[in-house]
């Protein structure tokens, strides 16, 4: 990997030499460019790179805004150049190719990579954002182009072929059609992947910062051959249709990455239904500054976690970024004098020196299976995927009350909720009180464009307070001169106005008041009103400090929470 844009930004006293290496080193591991990384670590902004990297290589600025995208010809770069290098041919005359690029310094390594066409490379910069963002579009358009071959191959005599005939064929136009699909997903930061079949169409959609939209409408003809690709990739029965299957794939995408996707396939009445989740370790984030924690949240979870016992909840719909959340806390405890084991279905997230269990309920390795083996394994830390029903809630409760901290999740709106729902499992109010340190409930909601996001105009006050915003924070507005922003659309974002996704987080610590109502079998409502007086902040006005420090709009937090 070369460290050329490193160096530089170690001279410009940007970084430190210390930091080269493990730069280095994550851009190794993730199969991405320096330049991605460096953005990632928020060093310096998009736009300020590109005007110090064109300064000192002497290259213009060009706005990629400008340009129609129609014109980018791949004959010379390949779009896997393309990515590789982020770079975009922009024009050809005669011997001379002018590229797009966002880190000048790899002109040694793209004219290595391009000498067989015998020409001569001219740069101008462009900010990262702006390249990336037009690299993902035409990854993605590009999916349709390989769809050209079922023309000739699969449809233009009249026939589909045959289906068995097509498993066999890793270079055939359905095993290209898939991968092609799959990767396309990774480079738009896809969450899943949906394969949709009806009567008459048919649709692949990826979810996209918690948003589905399409991707491309492959032909109906071919549903079938689709479907039993995606079977012989995840070792599932191709022959079986009636039922729904589970699988997995193990998708390498650079000598030192590889993606898992979990798969689901669901008999529906015009083909099989397939969702497959991406399980990408590297893409989570495990610092618990970047995961939208307020301070004040910060200090009551990391108190929660380190103590010597006890049990950390996190509530939250699929999706809702948990397991992150747990693999932060049990990142900031993996220290090789403790021993930690997880429980999970399947785990999604491989972290080194925890022992992670994969449950598997049709051998009999359930979570409270798996729960008994670890109590005889010595712990100190215990992580379950989910408590999902008494034998698991009781077996965790234990550890928790005989020096083991354990973590684990359960399915309910929010964090008071939690309670209730153990209570109607069974699990009796002494054991809560005495095990239980926190609960959290979480969201993710979209965020807005760095660069894009524009100030909006404020609702009335009365509006605002309706929406959950207290006398404190609309005073803190005025008197901080704090604005509201709204989504506008650029090409880093494509055209959406958000950006990635944030976590908004309502956290309750078990206090001796709580346990006392616990104790007299008190109401989720009950609960809530105490942790309200103690100062508890819910998932509406959580989202609602995001909006006051630009983060969001108040039209995701409205949608995303209740009031």
């Amino acid at each position: 990997m070369d460290s050329g844009l490193l160096r530089i930004l170690a001279q410009q006293k940007i970084i430190t030499d210390a930091q080269i290496s493990a730069f280095e080193s994550k851009a190794q591991a993730d199969g991405r460019p320096i330049v991605a990384i460096v953005l990632q670590e928020k060093i310096i902004t998009s736009q300020q790179l590109a005007h110090l990297l064109a300064h000192l290589f002497g290259c213009p600025l060009f706005d990629l805004s400008q340009f129609d995208q129609e014109k980018v010809d791949f004959s010379v770069i390949t779009t896997e150049q393309s990515a590789k290098f982020l770079t975009i041919p922009l024009l050809q005359r005669g011997r001379r190719l002018t590229v797009a690029v966002a880190d000048p310094s790899v002109l040694q390594a793209l004219q290595k990579a391009t000498f067989s066409a015998g020409v001569t490379i001219d740069m101008v910069v462009v900010p990262a954002d702006q390249l990336l963002g037009l690299i993902e579009r035409l990854g993605a358009s590009s999916s349709t182009n390989i769809l050209d071959d079922f023309d000739t191959d699969l449809l233009g005599g009249g026939t589909i072929g045959d289906e068995k005939e097509e498993e066999q064929v890793e270079d055939g136009p359905i095993a290209k059609f898939v991968h092609k699909v799959l990767l396309d997903a990774l480079k738009a930061g896809a969450s899943d992947i949906h394969f949709e079949f009806y009567e008459k169409v048919a649709r692949v959609r990826l979810r996209v910062d918690g948003q589905l939209r399409e991707l491309i409408n492959p032909p109906i003809q071919i549903r079938e051959q689709i479907a039993s690709r995606i079977k012989v990739m995840s070792s599932l029965d191709i022959s079986e249709r009636r039922i729904p299957q589970d699988g997995r794939i193990k998708l390498k995408v650079s000598d030192t990455r590889a993606i898992d996707f979990r798969v689901s396939t669901l008999p529906t009445l015009f083909g099989e239904k397939i969702v497959m989740r991406i399980l990408d370790s590297t893409a989570a984030s495990l610092n618990v500054d970047q995961l939208g924690f307020e301070d004040f949240q910060k200090e009551i979870l990391l108190d929660a976690i380190n103590r010597p016992y006890g049990m950390v909840l996190v509530t939250g719909p699929t999706g809702s970024g948990k397991t992150v959340s747990l693999y932060t806390c049990l990142n900031i405890l993996n220290t090789p004098d403790v021993n930690i084991s997880t429980a999970e279905d399947p785990a999604e997230i491989n972290l080194p020196g925890i022992n992670q269990v994969n449950v598997n309920d049709k051998q009999g390795l359930t979570f409270s299976a798996a729960l008994k083996s670890f109590l005889r394994q010595d712990p100190d830390i215990i992580m379950v995927g989910e408590i999902r029903d008494l034998e698991t809630a009781d077996i965790a409760i234990k550890a928790a009350q005989t020096g083991h901290m354990v973590f684990s999740t359960l399915h309910t709106n929010n964090a008071p909720a939690t309670l209730s729902r153990m209570l109607n499992m069974g699990v009796a109010p002494f054991n809560i009180a005495s095990s239980v340190n926190l609960i959290m409930a979480q969201r993710l909601l979209r965020r807005l464009c760095g660069e894009c996001k524009a100030p909006v105009e404020s609702p009335p006050d009365d509006v605002l307070k309706k929406m959950g915003f207290t006398d404190e924070m609309l005073t803190r507005m005025k008197t901080e001169g704090l604005q509201f922003h709204g989504p506008v659309g650029c090409d880093r974002c494509r055209g959406g106005g958000y950006k990635g996704r944030l976590g908004v987080y309502e956290l309750m610590p078990i206090s001796s008041e709580i346990q006392r109502a616990i104790m007299k079998n008190a109401t989720a409502v009950d609960i809530a009103d105490i942790a309200y007086q103690e100062g508890m902040v819910d998932l509406r006005r959580a989202g609602l400090l995001k909006v006051m420090n630009g983060l969001t709009s108040l039209e995701e937090v409205v949608a995303g929470t209740n009031d």
